[in-house]
């Protein structure tokens, strides 16, 4: 372990865990990508179409495929925002919270499994961790 990079485990250990949301989500014929657009969404309200790639991390053009196979699925539907005459808001249907409900349990199933064995201090750490990570990268401490 002491040879592998801290890249090469973040990259291992996510593509990981993306095989097994895909495994999981394939068996009510969907996708890890839907899963996560689905706990994206405001489930009242609605989702502006335009803070949902930001909010995820998406590139505009994977995010309107995965909407657009959404809308097909009748998992969500687009309607117009009434405070930005533009602008569109997502919503999910009824099928769409069906589903949202079972991403979510999925994704609270994982977290209790990774909490059952791995201590609070470990997982404490782990946060700090990433948060350090994340606040290097976003104000370009690294290669800057």
């Amino acid at each position: 372990m002491k040879d592998k990079t801290i890249d090469y485990l973040l990259r291992t250990t996510w593509l990981a865990v993306i095989k097994m949301y895909n495994e999981e989500a394939s068996k009510f014929d969907t996708t890890m990508a839907t899963g996560f657009t689905l706990l994206s969404i405001d489930p009242d309200g609605g989702t502006p179409s335009t803070s949902l790639g930001p909010k995820m991390g998406m590139e505009a053009t994977s995010l309107s495929r995965t909407l657009k196979t959404m809308e097909e699925k009748g998992l969500i539907e687009r309607k117009p925002n009434p405070e930005d005459g533009r602008g569109v808001l997502i919503h999910l249907t009824d099928f769409g919270k069906e589903k949202r409900d079972y991403s979510r349990e999925r994704v609270l199933i994982f977290n209790e499994a990774i909490k059952s064995k791995v201590s609070e201090e470990q997982l404490q750490h782990f946060y700090e961790v990433t948060e350090t990570i994340n606040d290097m990268i976003i104000n370009k401490r690294i290669y800057n």
